[in-house]
């Protein structure tokens, strides 16, 4: 593009401004006047579209000076399109096949030419559509564990994890949206919360006097804010993901940053733990989803084991960096010292994993950003029920999280929960 002042695209506007991109003449087509351009974006923050033409296809996705979902009174960095570059750079290359290819950067115009994923699905959509995928569950258990073990001080060189370190912390504005929007604000009455009412009225109402809760909830906002252990996505949820039979591809970590290892998982998991409960509200009469329920605890429990196998996997073959070297155990003929550490790692990762979760489920239901699971319900009295009992898993899981053990007491209080018969 040839201007270096911002200036939002349209579906008119697009073709010329892109038009003259030697790459994407050869990935959409030579002549931009006869592509077609339909704008996608549904998200809360950016633009975004599919650029058709007689060679192929790709997504234009453009940063805005603000919150889309606000509007232009919460400005907001166009930067962040920068951010999101250089993490699916590290993403493509630390779990190579699962994100999209870049085509085009222009930090200028805060926009990503990138492939355009068909006929995928947002994973989100899939699930509420009662959709049993077969490989989400792997596919992202082995994406957590290689993009979080190998963005981390146990496998980077130091200098290059540090740099990297300060190239992220200049996303300030997005982390400002998670340490307020994510940890703060669903626990008291912040002006952008809302919530289904009246019928969620008591049960909030008895969360935001929950002092062991609100504790809870900032002792995770301290982890988020200070624990700097590896690049997350910072995003990581089912609207986050796209979906075939056969594939999975992890997409938009503009809210990238250094922080702890737990996080990403915990807010992934956190996402099919609010399916599970949403199945009610989306079935065509009693039990017809209990498959869909079975299926949706099966991928939790394999998300997670895969994760833990193949972190250990790369704790035991890629430990490359400062911290628990093997010059200090396996050198030294100890390979079970390494291994207890591992279990140390692996259980701190458990603990906290389980409290990110909860506190995503409680912002989901009431904070500013909703999820589709629960506000494709139309019904409120419908949907309060589903909400209710994910609100009340969320706070088992922050403020119990050092006294659960496995994913089997959690499966058997999610089932408890989902046979409740709320008055």
């Amino acid at each position: 593009m040839e201007s270096q002042v911002f200036a939002a695209l349209s579906v008119e506007t697009l073709p010329d401004r892109l038009g003259g991109n030697a790459v994407l003449k050869a990935k959409i087509g030579a002549d931009s006047s006869h592509w077609s351009v339909k704008e996608v974006g549904d998200g809360n923050l950016n633009l975004v579209f599919i650029v058709t033409g007689d060679r192929g296809a790709a997504i234009v996705k453009q940063a805005l000076p603000y919150v889309r979902l606000v509007g232009e009174s919460w400005p907001l960095p166009l930067k962040r399109s920068f951010f999101e570059y250089h993490a699916l750079t590290r993403q493509a290359a630390r779990d190579p096949g699962m994100v999209p290819e870049i085509y085009v950067f222009d930090e200028a115009q805060a926009l990503i030419v990138m492939e355009y994923l068909t006929p995928h699905v947002i994973l989100r959509r899939a699930l509420i559509d009662g959709r049993e995928l077969p490989r989400i569950g792997r596919d992202l258990g082995l994406f957590a564990a290689r993009t979080l073990f190998r963005g981390s001080d146990l496998s980077m060189a130091t200098r290059e994890k540090k740099a990297d370190l300060a190239l992220f912390a200049d996303n300030v504005e997005l982390c400002d949206i998670t340490e307020n929007l994510v940890f703060s604000d669903p626990y008291f009455e912040a002006a952008l919360n809302r919530h289904t009412t009246p019928q969620l009225d008591p049960i909030v109402a008895d969360l935001r006097a929950d002092r062991d809760l609100k504790v809870e909830a900032q002792r995770l906002k301290h982890l988020f804010s200070a624990k700097a252990e590896t690049l997350c996505h910072g995003d990581l949820h089912t609207g986050s993901v796209m979906v075939t039979d056969d594939e999975t591809r992890v997409i938009d970590p503009e809210f990238a940053f250094y922080g702890p290892i737990s996080f990403d998982v915990g807010m992934l998991i956190a996402n099919f733990w609010m399916s599970y409960f949403s199945q009610a509200g989306h079935e065509a009469a009693p039990g017809a989803r209990d498959g869909m329920r079975a299926y949706l605890l099966d991928t939790i429990e394999t998300l997670w084991e895969t994760f833990r196998a193949e972190f250990a996997h790369l704790w035991r073959t890629e430990r490359k960096g400062i911290l628990y070297q093997a010059s200090l155990f396996e050198d030294r003929g100890d390979p079970l010292a390494a291994e207890q550490a591992l279990a140390i790692v692996i259980d701190e990762i458990w603990r906290e994993m389980l409290g990110f979760a909860g506190i995503e489920i409680h912002r989901r239901i009431l904070g500013l950003a909703h999820n589709a699971d629960f506000e494709t319900i139309a019904d409120p009295d419908r949907r309060a029920p589903c909400e209710t009992k994910a609100l009340k898993l969320g706070r088992h899981l922050a403020v119990n999280r050092q006294r659960i053990h496995s994913l089997r007491d959690i499966r058997e209080t999610v089932e408890r929960l989902e046979k409740e018969i709320l008055a």
